[in-house]
């Protein structure tokens, strides 16, 4: 298979979908791979290192969309790429269509093969592409917060850890699942008082056993939200429905009772969010204040650390990469039923559930498509 890797053009984004030692990988199973000149760069891997293991470089993005049967990306394609994707082309990325009416549009008249890392789904339920980037999203959402807590971003001034005789930030997680777990473990690591709060009964029980004295565990409901926010210096969105638009925990009218100058970081905004008043935001302009309230809303937060997200992502997608291209996409994922969840979108016809309700448009069963 022809697999090619274009350089990515989000805004600030500086990750690219396969590493020098994942194209090895695939060039030992006898395929070809095309990187974009200088795609690696933002996240510290030059040319040479793919020239090194086989790999051929191509001018610009163009020629790697037209040589390509298989693209590989981080971010969804954005309207400058629209144009250049095939029918029958198998991109391999994160798209989060449910929050982008207008992607799901453009790639059903493709009639591509849209295979989304975030759907990808364990029988244990596990989501094992979206996983790694929920970790550095999760670590880095404390680590913005506590940034833009600071007096000179408009936050309320207050050290997350407080020192002797001062007490800590408080901070409330919602979510506890791998973006608030690895959020509240560093905000509790750096002495701050935390909340994580989830409806999973079975997911609370784990964390109280492992999760720090500074840390307390609720029930997620609207009353003990509302009993929380005006104590919150720092509120942590990471509500995550697979493929589907993360519900409004937190409304705009409950800025209201929110201290001026607390912080609230939305990792989920690539799925809408569960703040309602956040937005996508970037990385040049992280930030926004509603009713005095500081915002951060960027949809990429892992591509601030591309080299380490970078690295984990190629760790996680790289198995499942070598096996579309092995097999074709179609055996793959007759293979493989965690794999055939990752499939969105096939010869124009929506196939996950959670996207076609989203937008109320027509839903497939993807077996049909199998044969």
């Amino acid at each position: 298979m022809r697999i090619g890797v274009p350089k990515e053009i989000k805004t600030n984004e500086n990750r690219i979908a396969l590493v020098p030692a994942g194209a090895e990988a695939l060039i030992a199973e006898g395929h070809e791979v095309f990187i974009q000149k200088g795609a690696g760069l933002g996240s510290g891997f030059p040319d040479a290192l793919y020239k090194a293991v086989g790999a051929k470089i191509l001018p610009n993005a163009d020629r790697v969309w037209a040589k390509a049967e298989m693209i590989m990306k981080v971010k969804e394609p954005i309207k400058p790429e629209w144009p250049k994707i095939r029918e029958g082309q198998v991109l391999f990325t994160y798209f989060h269509y449910a929050a982008d009416r207008a992607l799901t549009i453009a790639l059903k008249k493709t009639k591509s093969v849209s295979i989304a890392y975030e759907t990808v789904e364990l029988p244990t339920g596990e989501l094992p592409l979206l996983t790694p980037m929920s970790e550095v999203a999760g670590r880095m959402a404390t680590q913005e917060g506590a940034k833009y807590l600071e007096k000179y971003f408009g936050g309320r001034g207050v050290l997350l850890g407080g020192v002797p005789g001062v007490p800590p930030a408080e901070v409330l997680v919602l979510g506890g699942g791998i973006v608030g777990t690895h959020a509240a473990k560093m905000a509790c690591g750096l002495g701050a008082h935390v909340t994580i709060m989830d409806t999973n009964l079975h997911r609370l029980r784990d964390l109280s056993d492992f999760m720090p004295a500074n840390c307390d565990v609720i029930y997620s409901n609207r009353q003990n939200i509302l009993d929380r926010l005006p104590l919150v210096d720092i509120l942590i969105g990471g509500v995550l429905l697979p493929g589907a638009k993360a519900p409004y925990l937190v409304t705009k009218k409950d800025l209201k009772i929110m201290q001026p100058g607390s912080v609230i970081v939305e990792v989920s905004e690539d799925q809408c969010g569960c703040v309602e008043t956040t937005k996508p935001t970037t990385h040049e302009n992280p930030i926004y204040p509603v009713d005095g309230v500081i915002h951060y809303g960027v949809a990429n937060m892992p591509g601030a650390v591309p080299r380490t997200s970078t690295l984990a992502l190629t760790n996680a997608t790289l198995p499942y990469a070598i096996q579309l291209a092995n097999k074709g996409w179609k055996q793959a994922c007759i293979d493989d039923p965690a794999l055939a969840l990752g499939v969105n979108i096939v010869d124009g016809k929506i196939v996950y559930p959670a996207v076609a309700e989203a937008f109320k448009m027509k839903w497939e069963d993807l077996d049909p498509h199998l044969q």
